[in-house]
């Protein structure tokens, strides 16, 4: 399953530089899915006999969401990657294993991600809402807009607040999680966790021993026992898991945000993929330790991170709409909305700018270097500028509210004067 892999990233102190946790995540999707970066405010629910609509099936709403933004597939609810107002974010990855992948349309690890981080404000706690709705309502349903392309798994998350990592990795509804409190940690697709196992499902063991997976004698392994892989020789593969561990490692002890963006950009190790399936949206955070300064989370909105801008959001009152990264919605009739309009056009204007623009420099050596520039300018401004937020502990509520947007603003006119220039 290689080639449908996404890779999701996590250091901590001592890795780190500032007492800071970095997270990071490449989306990796169909070349041609357009990903959006997306803003929801915090709500209270009075009425909870309304259920909530996920991307399939529909779940009991709670009384309170927190404010969430999301970087995912335009057509569907959930999420590839976010963060909360409380400093929580999520990447899921894609997995397979023994345990049959349900077919059924029930909750997407898509969705999982956007309600741990609407329904947690830690960590640990983003994972009780997870593997609970897990229990409740299962996992499966095609992972794509496109009916005629069946594409279903099982999912592992990494979830990270300003204290601690969690892994939680699943097969069906059994599942194990290991707490990560220093140093780094990575997932990708494949199952990673082996005998540090720090919560389970309450039946894991024993249907494994049930179906043959494990004789109830030697120590137990998640990742053997669950999957095909030969635990001992998985840190010594070229495979994406492999090759974003060893990138972590070597920057062990130093990692800023910027040294997780260069990972995520990192082509030769397949970090940031190309080809059918692609890189189509990358995040990383800085999740300082010290509560009275603010998380930053960072989205390009677009495919292939070396060519894109890491935009830095943070969350305060009254944010702006993220009008330029927010894909245009379609209403459609019949009884399958979703199917029934695969082909619709979801490109946002950042995403039409950013491809129009690359069309014009793939063929223009020199006009691709200028732009290229152009955009690593504005990232090192805006860069500069988050850090003196962190140092300075100033925060200018108004500015910020309309950060992101401006960011995108900012971006989309560095494209159209190298398409008109």
């Amino acid at each position: 399953m290689e080639p449908y892999s996404c890779d999701t990233f996590v250091a901590l102190p001592p890795a780190t530089v500032g007492n800071r946790i970095i997270f990071g995540k490449n989306s990796d999707r169909l070349f041609d899915e357009v990903q959006e970066v997306v803003y929801f405010p915090a709500a209270i629910h009075d009425n909870l006999k309304d259920h909530l609509k996920c991307t399939y099936i529909e779940i009991e709403q709670v009384p309170e969401t927190y404010a969430v933004v999301l970087s995912r597939p335009a057509w569907l609810w959930g999420a590839e990657m976010g963060a909360n107002e409380h400093g929580v974010c999520i990447g899921n990855e894609a997995v397979w294993g023994r345990e049959e992948v349900c077919k059924e349309e029930a909750l997407l690890g898509m969705d999982l991600v956007r309600l741990g981080l609407e329904r947690a404000d830690t960590a640990e706690k983003a994972l009780n809402v997870i593997v609970d709705l897990l229990e409740k309502y299962g996992q499966g349903g095609n992972c794509t807009e496109d009916s005629k392309m069946e594409f279903s798994y099982h999912n592992s998350f990494l979830i990270a607040d300003r204290n601690e990592a969690w892994i939680l990795e699943t097969a069906g509804k059994y599942w194990a999680a290991e707490k990560v409190q220093e140093g780094v940690r990575n997932i990708s697709n494949q199952l990673s966790i082996t005998t540090k196992i720090d919560r389970e499902h309450p039946d894991m063991r024993s249907y494994a021993k049930q179906k043959g997976w494990w004789d109830g004698k030697k120590e137990f392994d998640f990742t053997a026992t669950y999957s095909y892989i030969d635990t001992a020789l998985m840190m010594m593969s070229s495979n994406r898991f492999c090759e974003g561990y060893k990138l972590l490692n070597k920057h062990k002890g130093n990692i800023t945000f910027e040294t997780m963006m260069e990972i995520l950009r990192d082509k030769p190790s397949g970090i940031n993929m190309e080809g059918e399936f692609l890189t189509t949206a990358s995040m990383v955070s800085i999740l300082p330790h010290d509560p009275s300064l603010p998380c930053i989370h960072f989205f390009t909105g677009t495919p292939d991170p070396e060519r894109s801008v890491f935009k830095p959001f943070i969350f305060v009152p009254h944010i702006s709409q993220l009008l330029d990264t927010q894909s245009p919605t379609f209403e459609f009739e019949g009884p399958d909305k979703r199917r029934s309009h695969f082909k619709a056009d979801r490109r946002h204007p950042l995403y039409q700018e950013h491809q129009q623009a690359l069309e014009v420099t793939d063929n223009n050596k020199e006009k691709a270097r200028t732009m290229l520039d152009n955009m690593r300018r504005l990232e090192k401004e805006l860069f500069k500028e988050m850090e003196s937020i962190l140092q300075n502990q100033h925060l200018d509520t108004d500015k910020i509210a309309n950060l992101f947007p401006q960011c995108a603003k900012d971006e989309i006119r560095i494209y159209k004067s190298n398409i008109s220039s």
